[in-house]
């Protein structure tokens, strides 16, 4: 009569390391895709800075708010008020008329910022990286339990990659610094609320944050 013969304990333990051995590459390659995302995040703060102090440098304007771009760049590219506050929130429905859409018009067509037209571009977890002052209405006032001044704010960002970035970029603390997160209360790129919150960031796993930093 012929036997069935079972896996010996030899080959048990191969194959367990095989899959050990897989496992642990698949949980490093997705901790290497999660970096790679907190590094892009972070360079978009950076880039855009950047793009808008070089195009204050050239023209001696705010982006969005330059009265001068239609004389510039001619129609379709449309003039700001000149007034020194760049109207609207960073999450509009973009068109030329606002001046939080305009201002990455101006950034494109002046070679700062790639692409071309208003509309918002997309971090690296597909939320609005977009512009507002203090909490977008026309005459400034105060968002985030503070800031009146210009914001760059990068939406729907995983909680882990909130702090992440925070930590990196300022002080880990999403009630305080020129760095602040806010947790999203609905949709992917949700409007920023006038107060702080009034916690800090808690990692759940399920948390979505707006991180917003002064320009």
């Amino acid at each position: 009569m012929k036997r069935n013969q079972g896996f010996t304990l030899v080959e048990i333990a191969i194959v367990l390391v095989i899959i050990g051995l897989l496992l642990g590459g698949i949980l490093k390659g997705q901790e290497m895709i999660t970096q790679a995302k907190i590094k892009n995040l972070i360079a978009d703060f950076s880039g855009v800075s950047a793009a808008y102090h070089g195009y204050q440098d050239r023209y001696r304007a705010i982006p969005g708010d330059d009265p001068g771009a239609l004389a510039r760049w001619a129609a379709p590219a449309v003039n700001g008020n000149g007034n020194g506050v760049v109207a609207g929130t960073y999450n509009n429905a973009c068109a030329l008329a606002i001046e939080s859409c305009s201002f990455w018009d101006h950034l494109r067509r002046s070679g700062f910022v790639a692409g071309t037209g208003p509309l918002q571009p997309f971090n690296a977890v597909t939320g609005f990286i977009g512009v507002q002052t203090g909490n977008g209405a026309v005459a400034p006032a105060a968002a985030l339990g503070g800031f009146v001044s210009l914001l760059l704010c990068s939406a729907n960002m995983p909680d882990k990659m909130a702090i992440a970035v925070d930590t990196q970029m300022d002080d880990s603390d999403a009630r305080t610094g020129t760095v602040r997160g806010q947790l999203h209360v609905g949709g992917p790129n949700p409007a920023i609320n006038a107060a702080a919150d009034a916690a800090n960031y808690a990692e759940t796993g399920t948390n979505v944050y707006t991180l917003c930093r002064t320009l």
